[in-house]
């Protein structure tokens, strides 16, 4: 009996039927299969209804359990009875036990039929005794075992016996006579009452062995410590590396793991160092279990992520979820299939969170989410569509959002690939490759390249746009996948919402076999972009200034470019970390500023003018100056604005409202004018476009040379850079020193997606009559103080703050006090 919905385990049950619920890694209907095998009653027919295929799908024709399975199917529910006649066709010429594939037993049927047998039975029940009957349908039975009275679940009034039927029957075939075709009906409330009246033989027998019903979410929790606890003959998929802890094939257990049975860990799991996994837990197939997480009772299904300090207490996480970094989830709470829990959520007990929801950072849910999601991820964030390898960035992913990506464009266009230096960007671009191809859009493949040269190899050819994959700045095990227009820069925020459009309507657009486009990869790419960034930048004095300078490339794609380009240009360079490093694609905070400590060594015993270290992909860079002191991301901006203030002395620069008011006292000093752009990487690509812009900088490391590009590019600034300083008398050093102090402040603060709106608000409520710069979120200004920018994220449930005051102590008292608006309104 197969067909059963199982309402009162939703949201479990939501997307799947009852009997294919996982205990201990098998869905319940494989234990009551093998049950049934070990008594060797190997012929069955399952009757199926809710979700059918599903059934069908796992269990076949049942030779791959030593069974041989036919199946019947209800159009409609037909009830226990109505059902079982619906296979009567298969059932004619012998008796036959009926059994229910979604309750969990290890009763002994051979006892049972053969007290049918010695009995003459038309009907025997099978029988267990539980101490709450009222759920279940209690039977009277005398001595002789010949039942005496029927009542279907009962009230406390009408309780006359502990003794409940397990829907566990032995029938003659001559008792489906007794069962109407086609109608809804029941064995224990229509038929076996009629029998009764009738004085037909109808038995009772109670076994002994194990029968739990698993009707409720507490019941689904105590089979599966049932089962690790050995209080049930079921099978347990793997090896018992220690009491009571199961290790299935292929999966991964750090030796630093806490691992207290019993408990189970499915086939090609992977526990990390550090995680603590607690009695009566079960974790599913191809799990993966960060540092630092808890779980205590915990039932995790297959294919779910379970982030960083997470803690997980008597809960059931459904299939394909993703639970983020420092999630609590506490006792009885059900998250169906294919949610997404972002990082910092609490749910509180008895929480139902039902399929395919997003719990949105931070929040702490009391409520079940049935209908709506407490949150509001968009496709695109600040480094395009990020995630975590084969977790939220899967191969499947990239394919569909190549295919909308191609769909927004011509059939025939151009579109480039390129990647850094991981293997997972290798093998996720692979996958970009066949779903544009198949979309009729020509590939120019440019291989691993640092993301200017593929932004300008992309600007410069008949190219339509470019597909760009990237380790994540600081996190290696999370990819950021980067599209492109035609000029090289990130798609606008229109055409990034014509690309979710499509991506979430999957209407999705297909060639024809004879348009399958192709795939090429072109020659000399890195030639042409140091030829061009040669021509446009001046170099003049380089030769003549004898500079010398050290060059960290961090071991990424910047490697590729930089033998060449020295070679031209005639400066004395020492190279440091000059290679591909596939093992290492990003580097923590930690190792960064260990580099930087190394880089200011190198600069200071060599002498060197300045020292300059890549990111990975070559967009950013970090400076040490003359005395071997790293230089911060601001005052590097600033540092490089007066270096190019100073010598043009007119023109318009452009930098995001973000960037410390200094920079304007810097371009008044020299005659420039500043134009304040948004945060977005497309805003200070569309203010560099303007034809008298002679500089931009987005204030973490990345700039923009005007005269060779729109788009920030590394290379091409340390290119500048060297002109620049070989043509200046000063160091970097004097140059740090005569700029003012900056004294500005941040803070990012977790707020709700749906109180956003209302903390914009209040803000500009708050600010009263002062002046109000709404270039990018809402910027206060605050005569003879400073200004206060509060700006909301656009992907994260987070509200960010930027502070900058007279001094350290004014800076720090704006900051406290906005912050203070923005969390109560943020309530």
């Amino acid at each position: 009996m197969a067909g059963g919905e199982g309402t009162r385990l939703r949201p479990m049950t939501a997307n799947q039927p009852k009997p294919m619920l996982p205990v201990v890694n098998k869905p319940i209907m494989e234990h009551v299969l093998r049950l049934l095998r070990r008594h060797k009653l190997t012929e069955t027919v399952v009757t199926v209804q809710f979700l059918a295929s599903m059934v069908r799908n796992y269990f076949g024709d049942g030779d791959d359990f030593g069974m041989s399975l036919q199946y019947a199917t209800e159009e409609t529910p037909l009830g226990t009875a109505g059902s079982v006649k619906n296979a009567e066709d298969a059932l004619r010429d012998e008796p036959f036990l009926v059994i229910s594939g979604d309750a969990l037993t290890d009763i002994d049927l051979s006892k049972l039929i053969a007290f049918h047998n010695e009995q003459g039975a038309m009907v025997t029940v099978g029988l267990t005794r539980v101490p709450d009957p009222l759920e279940f349908g209690i039977i009277i039975v005398d001595e002789d075992g010949r039942i005496q009275r029927f009542l279907e679940k009962p009230t406390w009034g009408q309780v006359f016996s502990d003794t409940v039927n397990t829907g566990i029957y032995v029938m003659q075939p001559e008792v489906l006579a007794h069962v109407p075709a086609g109608e809804v009906v029941d064995w224990s409330a229509d038929v076996f009452p009629r029998l009764l009246e009738q004085g037909a033989p109808l038995y009772g027998w109670v076994g002994d062995g194990y029968w739990e019903d698993v009707g409720s979410h507490e019941s689904y929790l105590k089979a599966q410590a049932d089962v690790l606890a050995g209080r049930v003959q079921a099978h347990i998929d793997g090896f018992e590396v220690s009491p009571g802890v199961w290790v299935a094939e292929g999966a991964e257990v750090d030796p630093e793991a806490v691992l207290t049975g019993p408990l189970c860990i499915g086939d090609y799991a992977k526990i990390e160092a550090g995680a603590q996994l607690r009695e009566y837990t079960v974790v599913g197939s191809n799990v993966i279990v960060k540092e630092g997480s808890f779980l205590h009772r915990a039932v995790v299904h297959s294919n779910v992520y379970v982030g960083r300090g997470v803690t997980l207490r008597g809960c059931v996480v459904g299939k394909n979820t993703d639970v983020m970094g420092s999630v609590r989830v506490e006792e009885g709470a059900i998250v169906g299939d294919e949610c997404v829990i972002e990082p910092d959520a609490y749910l509180s007990a008895g929480v139902k969170v039902y399929p395919f929801k997003t719990i949105e950072a931070g929040a702490v849910v009391n409520t079940s989410v049935i209908w709506e999601s407490r949150g509001q991820r968009t496709l695109f964030g600040p480094r395009g569509v990020s995630g975590l390898v084969n977790v939220e960035i899967t191969p499947e992913l990239c394919v569909r959002l190549a295919s909308a990506y191609a769909t927004t464009l011509k059939k025939g266009a151009v579109v480039t690939t390129s990647r850094d230096a991981s293997r997972a960007a290798r093998a996720l671009k692979r996958a970009v490759h066949g779903a544009l191809n198949a979309s009729a859009i020509n590939v120019v493949d440019l291989e691993a390249q640092p993301m200017p040269v593929a932004r300008f190899e992309t600007s410069r050819s008949e190219c339509s746009g470019g597909i760009a994959l990237r380790t994540t700045p600081g996190d290696p095990q999370s990819i950021d996948i980067i599209f492109m227009d035609a000029r090289g820069a990130d798609l606008s925020q229109s055409a990034q919402r014509k690309l979710e459009r499509v991506f979430s309507r999957q209407e999705y657009r297909r060639a024809f076999p004879g348009e399958i486009a192709e795939l090429t990869y072109p020659p000399r790419v890195v030639e042409a972009y140091t030829h061009e960034l040669l021509r446009c930048v001046d170099m003049s004095g380089v030769r003549e200034a004898n500079l010398k300078v050290v060059a960290d490339c961090a071991g990424g794609t910047a490697s590729l470019v930089l033998p060449g380009l020295l070679g031209k240009i005639g400066v004395d360079v020492l190279t440091v970390n000059n290679r591909l490093d596939e093992a290492s694609p990003t580097q923590s905070i930690a190792e960064v500023r260990a580099d930087l400590h190394r880089l200011a060594e190198l600069v200071k015993s060599s002498g060197a003018a300045f020292g300059v270290r890549f990111d990975q992909v070559g967009e950013r860079i970090a400076l040490v100056d003359d005395q071997g002191s790293m230089v911060s991301e601001e005052r590097a901006l600033l540092v490089v604005l007066d270096l190019v203030a100073a010598e043009r002395r007119q023109g318009r620069v452009a930098l995001p409202v973000t960037t410390t008011r200094v920079a304007e006292e810097v371009c008044t000093y020299h005659g420039v004018q500043v134009d304040w752009t948004s945060t977005s990487l497309h805003g200070l690509n569309e203010a560099a476009a303007a034809p008298d812009v002679i500089f931009a900088a987005d204030g973490r490391g990345g700039f923009v040379v005007p005269e060779f590009s729109q788009t920030i590019d590394g290379i091409a600034a340390f290119t500048w850079l060297l002109g620049l300083v070989a043509r200046t008398r000063l160091t970097l050093s004097q140059i740090q020193a005569r700029l003012p102090a900056a004294y500005l402040l941040k803070r990012s603060m977790p707020t709700p997606w749906a109180a956003k709106g209302m903390v914009m608000r209040t803000v500009v409520e708050a600010a009263g009559d002062a002046t109000i710069d709404t270039t990018d979120g809402v910027r206060v200004i605050e005569p003879g103080l400073g200004w206060i920018l509060v700006l909301p994220d656009p992907s994260e449930a987070v509200t960010h703050l930027w502070a900058e005051g007279t001094d350290a102590d004014v800076a720090q008292s704006l900051l406290e006090k906005w912050a203070a608006v923005v969390e109560r309104a943020g309530r």
